[in-house]
This record gives C-alpha cells, structure tokens and sequence, in this order.
C-alpha cells in the first residue's frame, strides 16, 4: 500500500481550491493511507484560525480527524534533528519530513524547501499573474 503524508502547504491548497488541489484531493481518497503530522494541524489551525475565523477552521480540523494524526514522537524528533541538519529544514518542516519517513509515506508538497528530496512528491506553487 501507497501511504500519502501530507504537509502544511498541500492541505491549504486543497482548502483553497487551488490549481493542484485536485491532485491532492485523489492521494487523499483512501484515509486508510493517509498521515498528517500534528505539526501540520498546528499550522493548519493557526493559519486558519487568523484568515478564516474559528468555525471554518473547527470544519477543517473535524475533516482531517479522519486521517491518521501523527503525534511528534522522541524517534521522530531525533529523525527531525538528523534531517535538518542534513537538509538545511526549519524545525517544522524537519517534524513533518521525519513524520512521512519514520510512516514510509511519501511527502506531498508546494514547499520548496522539499523540492529533490527523497521521498518527496513536490508540485511548484501556481501564483497568480499581476
């Protein structure tokens, strides 16, 4: 089985209705193979919580329950110190790269700061023209 983790940016993008939100939405079709990392729900509900209010960010997080909710474990810490270091991560995105490797998932992603790593399945941002 395929397991699909998704970070901060692919969420948003399906919450946006963005240009590769379809993408996303079919690898999130199975919850079974699905992971999200907390620090992905962290960043969900701030970011919400500060461009959408309270209720649609309760919506949001009431969805995501139906996928396995990766808690930061002591592993995945120690994994997320290794891969930062390594990669050059920021703390969030290092969580969230050790929680995808410590499930065997593939990372989905706009983050650019994941773009070529392993295991990563990297779509650039669309931005709209001026």
């Amino acid at each position: 089985m395929n397991v699909h983790c998704f970070d901060t940016s692919a969420l948003l993008e399906i919450t946006h209705d963005g240009p590769h939100a379809a993408k996303f939405e079919k690898a999130l079709a199975k919850a079974e193979s699905v992971i999200i990392s907390s620090i992905s729900i962290y960043e969900m509900a701030r970011y919400l919580t500060r461009v959408s209010g309270e209720t649609i960010t309760e919506q949001v997080l009431a969805f995501l329950q139906q996928y396995h909710i990766s808690p930061v474990t002591t592993e995945i810490a120690a994994l997320a110190a290794a891969l930062g270091a390594r990669y050059k991560l920021a703390m969030a995105d290092s969580l969230i790269y050790a929680t995808a490797l410590s499930h065997h998932a593939t990372l989905w992603t706009q983050d650019a700061d994941f773009k070529g790593l392993p295991h990563v399945k990297y779509f650039p941002k669309v931005t709209a023209e001026k």
